[in-house]
């Protein structure tokens, strides 16, 4: 496992169970919104000076896992 996502947890008790960063209440999503929104590692880690700039990319690394390309064989539609 990469060692970035390592920061990532789930905990039903924690943001209803959305990924976060460290157990705290910073979802993958809100770091992920704000760097799509053209705002900087520099500005994120100001607006939330407990982050880490490894969680940032922890972030990245986590998307980029989950959203990986997968060949699925497909069945022809009957007609």
């Amino acid at each position: 496992m990469n060692e970035l996502l390592k920061r990532i947890t789930v905990n039903p008790a924690v943001m209803t169970g959305a990924p976060c960063l460290r157990g705290l209440r910073v979802t993958v999503s809100s770091v992920l919104g704000l760097l799509s929104a053209g705002a900087t590692r520099e500005e994120i880690l100001k607006s939330y000076p407990f982050l880490e700039a490894a969680d940032i990319d922890a972030c990245l690394a986590y998307a980029a896992w989950k959203t990986r390309e997968y060949d699925l064989p497909l069945s022809p539609v009957a007609t």
